[in-house]
């Protein structure tokens, strides 16, 4: 084989796939049905509107209570795994802490020399806030 009849044969391929695919689509088109609005409302139209807002609404409204209920389950999950490994938490904390006090130390030197001036502008600013809230 060599490529024109690689290009033909993919070409017959690719024409009968969208044969097959336009077939498809035409059939299902036939297939869609026409609603007679004027038939299925009864000319209660505003009626049944209301009548299919109240449905949806009701339905909201249980899918509302059952995911606020998912939400407080998961709080409350959350808070006792919390509360059962507190004291873990706490402990591996102290570990790390030790382990990284001079590294620590070092990256709050490091980082209080780099943002001096953006950190005592801060101070400033609270020190004139916290005046003027005394005098005033």
């Amino acid at each position: 084989m060599d490529l024109k009849e690689l290009k033909k044969i993919r070409e017959e391929k690719l024409l009968a796939y969208k044969r097959k695919k336009r077939e498809y689509y035409l059939k299902n088109k036939k297939k869609k049905k026409i609603i007679d609005y004027s038939t299925e409302f009864d000319g209660d139209f505003d009626k049944k509107i209301k009548e299919i807002a109240k449905a949806q609404k009701g339905h909201l409204d249980d899918r509302k209570k059952i995911i606020v209920e998912k939400i407080n389950n998961y709080r409350n999950r959350k808070k006792e795994y919390y509360e059962e490994n507190k004291n873990k938490r706490l402990e591996y904390d102290r570990e790390y802490r030790e382990k990284k006090k001079e590294e620590l130390k070092q990256y709050r030197k490091e980082y209080y020399q780099k943002n001096r001036e953006k950190i005592l502008a801060k101070q400033r600013e609270k020190r004139k806030n916290s005046k003027e809230n005394i005098n005033a």
